[in-house]
């Protein structure tokens, strides 16, 4: 971890007068108008989503939330959840006379535009904006998606709070009713994204560059604001560190290995000399953890540590490992997920 722990705070829209010399460094705010969150009032704050198990229709707002909220199944050990939700959606508070919504959706910090998707069939998201923040000497991404319009360009500096785009219900399976703003704030796995795209995913067109969603992996966005109420000088590095490792990778040793460059926080304990590979846990959610050197020798990526549970691993880590039980290893998906981490070695 950094020496200086850079400090986030955060806002509403009404907190914007205050003088800029009383501020801290780098500040975190809430994306729009709806600050229900922080009354802890879920169901004002989160957009509900259409739900039917076994035969019973719902509209839980829980859906909304980030995490395993989506597609319940029975399991040997409970009601399981296996559809990963990687932001939160928020609902409008303004609707015009025909229903649509009017809310103003603003960046949650500083930072720079680095993409924009204009064409909403061209991404599930929609219209989507993405922009790079540096926070602990590295950068994170927060994502804005289903928009109806969007007022920030590429290369724009945007500072926290200023308007980039109103909120819509563009994208897959959104109308009206459901209109919301899906958040994200996530880290970025490799800069070879794109040549590791092209290789496993011929037919299918790129068109968002490193910022295709299988290149980010989402942070709790929303436990992240509540902790940081609590401790405003929490740093991203801190928040993570909290979280359970679910299960633990050990990749081979490459030049290529562009994680741990972009996020030198992950290495936890100094490098050993015998060092043949690099292991790395995740937190269920595929959120990169904790980077530690390791003296296995191995070829592929290799699965060395997990959660038991009496569930399918498939179900509960986005299709990254497979089995049950006492018996789990990376899974087709997950072997190829991993190779870009290391892509092109």
């Amino acid at each position: 971890m950094r020496a200086v722990a850079i400090a986030l705070v955060l806002f509403t829209s009404a907190q914007l007068s205050i003088p800029q010399n009383k501020r801290p460094h780098l500040e975190l705010g809430l994306p729009t108008d709806n600050d229900a969150l922080f009354r802890g009032d879920g169901a004002a704050f989160y957009q509900v989503i259409a739900r039917d198990f076994q035969g019973v229709e719902s509209t839980p707002w829980e859906g909304g939330k980030y995490g395993f909220v989506r597609d319940p199944i029975e399991t040997p050990a409970g009601i399981t959840y296996k559809r990963f939700h990687e932001g939160i959606d928020v609902r409008p508070l303004y609707r015009d006379a025909r229903g649509e919504p009017l809310d103003e959706v603003r960046a949650i910090a500083e930072g720079k535009v680095v993409h924009t998707n204009l064409v909403s069939g061209f991404s599930n998201y929609g219209r989507f904006i993405v922009i790079e923040h540096e926070w602990d000497r590295a950068e994170y991404y927060s994502l804005y998606a289903h928009l109806n319009s969007i007022a920030v360009q590429v290369g724009q500096h945007v500072q926290r709070g200023e308007r980039i785009g109103v909120m819509g219900h563009t994208g897959a399976g959104i109308d009206q009713a459901r209109a919301h703003v899906h958040v994200e704030l996530n880290l970025m796995l490799s800069r070879e994204f794109e040549s590791w795209y092209n290789v496993y995913f011929r037919n299918d067109p790129n068109r968002h560059g490193l910022y295709n969603g299988l290149n980010l992996v989402g942070i709790d966005i929303a436990r992240l604001y509540l902790a940081l109420r609590k401790q405003p000088s929490l740093t991203i590095p801190d928040f993570l560190s909290q979280e359970t490792i679910f299960y633990k990778v050990t990749l081979p040793d490459s030049r290529h290995f562009d994680l741990l460059k972009r996020y030198p926080w992950l290495l936890r304990s100094p490098t050993s000399r015998d060092r043949k590979s690099w292991e790395i846990s995740f937190a269920q959610s595929g959120v990169p953890l904790k980077i530690e050197s390791s003296p296995k020798a191995v070829t592929q990526p290799e699965l060395t540590y997990f959660k038991r549970s009496g569930a399918r691993y498939w179900d509960l880590t986005r299709e990254t490992l497979t089995g049950r039980g006492e018996h789990a290893s990376l899974s087709g998906n997950g072997r190829q997920w991993m190779r870009l981490l290391i892509y092109p070695d």
